[in-house]
């Protein structure tokens, strides 16, 4: 079919609008039904044999059936149907003109799938005319075999096994450039032909791809965003388990610019988003450099002032930290931006590692961790990530989790330390100490989670418990051996226990549960609790003292050393830091290797017996130190000389052995 074949009194003025898809299968069924002895007909058909005698035209007449009617429908029980609405040679030529002046482009193809006629837009799309489409395979036109799911689709079609087959196809146009085309292949009604037709989706794919840049890159600096940045990293770390030509690595730098809030609360965000795209800019110039990345990279803006460069098949963390280092350079020039000079610097975690077994959100989990550290250790620096270091902070979130419920399952135990007198080595009091049981890291000392119970509060709950189990022993004691002098026990007491409770309630309370004197209850805070305290922590302190309970500085010398202001505190006993009686060491001629910590452990002394004071020194391990403390007026001692933290069993020996010397 070469040109448009036109009824009578219709010209091309007079055919319909464009056929649009959903009138397809209509004019196609149409198209299909005509009778092929009609001269011109642009569809041939293929009727089926029949062993019975030739249908009498004359009969036909008779009956008032069209006289051309097809041979197909003999038999057919749509017969009937079709012989009601049979189209009349107008109309034929209607139908035919219609799908050749269609702008949707449409081809007849018969179930060899081959092409049996086709419209002028098919011709037009594909650059040649629409008799040389006559025989030609369609799939072959439209690259269906392309794809083994669409071809088998396809197939399936041709068959009959399938009402309709839809995909996308990127063709070739005559003038060179390429459009996305929507292709659609359905069953021709009453005929053993399909039609297939081809939508121009250029304009639609043009605009998705426009919608889906600006969903997927920020707006400000004009980088990747979040969103984008995970569906690459996901897609690297699937395509490493398949690709043999990689490294099989990959790796993150991760960075955070230290104190940008700064710039937009003083300059205002206009400033702080030309300072986000000019470091952006930096960014994209570090990685470019050198081809850091065999497979690619990609650097994106996470959000606010988080930036992220992806290196896919990294070549091991000498790589990302030559990067990381690059950036930190990059970033510590000033940057000029409309009169306005700043400087500015960052923070990088650096993560690196193969690939397998990796998943996105692991591999940014250890980024972010990382990114803490290296603003945890001073900022303006790039930090490596360390398996160690991690495991130890995965250790402490599992200890922070778990901390709570642990005092209400019992996890907790309390031992015991002897303070003995310098001058007759007898057993004055003990220190409390607790240990958590736990079923997973066994026994843990207090350093390894009193912090965490500092950071969430839990050491309120734990503090109270502590203090009752505490003064609980230091009475079954007392009754236990009534001949000797009671011992005191001394209970380290958090910060925040006076802060966020009522401490002096909670002590009033358990002492008169326990039925412990309160002289024999000594509370311990640090140097700079106590220096710093104010308003009610110092109340607090003050209604305790008046209680008649005793209370300790612990580490003193390591804090503030507020010495004026150490006489208004209502303070009875300074513990000396460690670190000045590891100093009380001799060599093998008897020479002092440092009088420095001697002279002033002596000058603390005497001070703080001036203000009505005792002094107890921490960490005596030898008898040389003890004895040397003991010359200088120390009252009390304790450390590994003495006894280390035991059980209340074992000091219940010890306070029944006369003269109760260890």
């Amino acid at each position: 079919m070469s040109g448009t074949s036109e009824g009578p009194g219709q010209g091309p003025g007079t055919i319909r609008p464009p056929v649009t898809e959903r009138h397809t299968d209509r004019i196609a069924g149409a198209l299909a039904d005509r009778p092929p002895e009609r001269a011109g007909n642009p569809l041939p058909e293929h009727p089926p044999k029949h062993d019975g005698p030739a249908p009498d035209p004359s009969a036909a007449r008779r009956t008032g059936t069209p006289a051309a009617r097809p041979a197909e429908f003999l038999g057919d029980p749509r017969a009937e149907r079709a012989e009601r609405h049979s189209p009349s040679p107008s109309e034929l030529r209607d139908y035919q003109a219609a799908f050749n002046a269609a702008h949707l482009a449409m081809a007849v193809v018969d179930r060899e799938g081959t092409v049996v006629v086709a419209n002028d837009a098919l011709a037009d799309l594909l650059g040649t005319d629409p008799d040389a489409l006559r025989e030609q395979d369609a799939a072959e036109l439209v690259d269906l075999a392309a794809d083994n799911r669409a071809w088998h689709a396809y197939r399936e079609v041709l068959r009959g096994a399938r009402t309709r087959f839809r995909c996308t196809r990127r063709l070739k146009h005559p003038d060179g450039r390429s459009l996305w085309a929507e292709v659609t292949v359905a069953p021709v009604p009453g005929s053993s032909s399909v039609l297939l037709s081809i939508g121009d989706i250029s304009d639609r794919r043009e605009l998705q791809a426009r919608l889906r840049h600006l969903q997927m890159h920020d707006p400000v600096t004009r980088l990747p965003n979040r969103t984008l940045f995970f569906e690459r990293l996901t897609s690297a770390l699937e395509a490493s388990a398949y690709d043999d030509g990689g490294t099989g690595r990959i790796g993150i730098c991760y960075l955070d610019l230290d104190g940008f809030k700064a710039v937009n609360d003083t300059l205002g965000h206009r400033v702080g988003d030309r300072l986000l795209s000019a470091v952006a800019a930096r960014l994209t110039e570090c990685a470019d450099q050198s081809g850091y990345a065999r497979g690619g990279h990609l650097v994106a803006r996470l959000g606010g002032d988080e930036f992220a460069v992806l290196v896919e098949d990294s070549t091991g963390t000498e790589q990302l930290a030559e990067l990381a280092r690059s950036v930190l350079n990059a970033l510590q020039q000033p940057f000029d931006l409309a009169g306005q000079r700043l400087s500015v610097s960052a923070s990088i975690g650096v993560v690196e590692r193969a690939s397998a077994g990796t998943t996105a959100t692991g591999l940014m989990q250890a980024a972010d961790t990382t990114l803490y550290w290296a603003k945890a250790d001073g900022k303006a620096r790039w930090t490596l990530f360390d398996p160690e270091r991690n495991a130890h902070r995965m250790t402490r979130q599992a200890l922070s989790s778990t901390l709570r419920p642990a005092v209400e399952r019992g996890e907790f135990t309390l031992e015991y330390q002897p303070l003995v007198g310098m001058a007759d080595g007898v057993v004055h009091g003990v220190e409390a100490l607790v240990r958590w049981n736990h079923p997973q890291f066994g026994t843990l000392p207090p350093n390894r989670f009193i912090g965490i119970a500092e950071e969430d509060g839990s050491v309120v709950q734990l503090g109270r418990w502590v203090l009752r189990t505490a003064c609980r022993q230091a009475r079954r004691w007392q009754l236990a051996h009534p001949d000797v002098p009671p011992v005191f026990v001394s209970v380290n007491v958090a910060v925040r226990q006076v802060w966020d409770s009522d401490l002096v309630a909670d002590v009033a309370e358990i002492l008169a549960e326990t039925q412990l004197a309160p002289h024999l209850l000594q509370l311990e805070l640090t140097e700079s609790a106590v220096m710093g305290s104010a308003g009610r922590p110092l109340q607090a302190l003050q209604a305790l003292s008046d209680m008649g309970v005793h209370i300790a500085i612990d580490d003193f010398g390591t804090g503030y050393s507020n010495l004026a202001y150490l006489s208004r505190l209502p303070v009875s006993v300074l513990k000396l830091d460690g670190s000045f009686v590891r100093g009380f060491q001799y060599d093998e001629g008897g020479a002092h290797p440092n009088p420095a910590d001697e002279t002033i452990v002596e000058a603390l002394v005497q001070l703080a017996h001036r203000l009505g004071l005792t002094v107890t020194a921490e960490c005596v391990e030898s008898a040389e130190q003890a004895s040397r403390l003991a010359r200088i007026g120390c009252d009390t001692g304790q450390g590994w000389l003495y006894s280390r933290a035991v059980t209340p069993d074992r000091i219940a020996k010890m306070i029944a052995h006369s003269p109760q010397k260890v």
